[in-house]
C-alpha cells in the first residue's frame, strides 16, 4: 500500500525529475565540447557553438589522430591504467582478504591495520617521494606513474569489510574440502565480492586515466607522458610545442581550441566506453562496507 500510496508517487516522479535533470547537467559540458571539436574555425573562435557543431568538420580529429605526441600520450595512459589497476586490485584483494580475519586466525592483525591506517594520515611527502623514485632508477619508466601509489589503503580497508560481511561457513567449508588461502580467495571470496571489486576497480581506473601530477614531475622525456599529463600542458598551459601540429596550418584550417577540444573528447572517451560493462555493479557496489557483523 506504501507503494501505490500518492505521496509515494509524487515522490518517485519528483525523484526521477531531479535525477534527469542531473543527468543532463553532467552530459552538457561533454556534448558542448564535442560540438566543438566537430565545428569550424570561424564559428569556434568566436564561441558560437553550443549544443550542435556549427560549419561541421572533422579536421580536428585528423589532426590529433596524426600526432604522434598524443598517441604516445594515449597508448602510455592505457598502459599505465590497465597494468596499475590489475595490480592495485591484487595487492587490495590480498591485503583486504588478510585483515578480514579476526585476532585468533591473523596474530597481530590490529596492529597491521593501524599501520595501514597511519599512512593514510601522514605522509612522506612528494620531495622524499621523488626522490626515492629518482633513487630507485624509476624516472621515465611507467613504474614511477603506478608502484608509489599501487596499495589504495582506503580500497583495502572497504574491501576488507565487504569480506567481512562474507558468511564464515563458505570459507570453514572450503577449507575442510582442503582448499589453502590462496583457492579461498580467488575461488570463493572474489567472486561473491565481484559488485565490490568492479567499484574499486572503477574508481581506480579512473584515478589512474586523470592522474597527470605524477607524469609531470616522473617524466622528464616528453615522449613518455600520459595522456592526462599531456591534455594539461596542451591545455592548460597552452603549450603546442609537443602538439606535432603545424601553427600555419592551424591559423589557416582549424583553430588550437578545436583541437583541443577534440582531444579533451577523445581523453574521456575511454572511462565513459567502459562504465556501460561496470554500472550493473556499481550499485551494488556503491555500499560496499557499509554494513559489516
Amino acid at each position: 500500500m506504501l507503494y501505490r500510496s500518492p505521496a509515494y508517487r509524487i515522490f518517485t516522479w519528483l525523484n526521477y525529475c531531479f535525477l534527469t535533470l542531473t543527468a543532463i547537467v553532467c552530459l552538457l559540458p561533454l556534448i558542448h565540447v564535442l560540438s566543438v571539436s566537430l565545428s569550424g574555425k570561424a564559428a569556434a573562435s568566436a564561441n558560437l557553438v553550443g549544443l550542435l557543431p556549427v560549419d561541421f568538420t572533422t579536421m580536428s580529429y585528423k589532426a590529433t589522430v596524426n600526432n604522434m605526441h598524443f598517441t604516445k600520450a594515449l597508448l602510455i595512459s592505457v598502459e599505465r591504467t590497465v597494468i596499475g589497476t590489475f595490480i592495485s586490485m591484487l595487492f587490495i584483494a590480498l591485503g583486504g582478504y588478510a585483515l578480514s580475519k579476526d585476532e585468533r586466525a591473523f596474530r597481530g592483525r590490529t596492529v597491521y591495520v593501524w599501520i595501514f591506517l597511519f599512512t593514510t594520515l601522514f605522509g612522506g611527502g612528494m620531495i622524499p617521494s621523488y626522490i626515492l623514485v629518482k633513487s630507485l632508477g624509476l624516472m621515465n619508466s611507467i613504474w614511477a606513474l603506478i608502484l608509489p601509489g599501487a596499495v589504495a589503503v582506503y580500497n583495502m580497508i572497504l574491501l576488507m569489510n565487504f569480506f567481512r560481511s562474507v558468511p564464515k561457513e563458505l570459507e570453514e567449508a572450503a577449507l575442510i574440502d582442503g582448499a589453502g588461502h590462496f583457492r579461498t580467495l580467488f575461488s570463493i571470496y572474489l567472486p561473491i565480492s565481484l559488485p565490490a571489486i568492479a567499484t574499486l576497480a572503477l574508481f581506480t581506473m579512473v584515478g589512474h586515466w586523470n592522474s597527470w601530477f605524477d607524469g609531470m614531475i616522473y617524466m622528464t622525456n616528453p615522449d613518455k607522458i600520459p595522456l592526462a599529463t599531456y591534455l594539461q600542458q596542451t591545455i592548460v598551459q597552452q603549450d603546442l610545442s609537443n602538439s606535432n601540429v603545424d601553427l600555419t596550418q592551424v591559423k589557416n584550417n582549424y583553430s588550437g581550441q578545436t583541437i583541443r577540444a577534440a582531444q579533451i573528447f577523445i581523453g574521456a572517451l575511454p572511462i565513459i566506453l567502459v562504465y556501460p560493462f561496470l554500472q550493473k555493479y556499481f550499485v551494488k557496489g556503491i555500499v560496499i562496507g557499509a554494513v559489516k557483523e
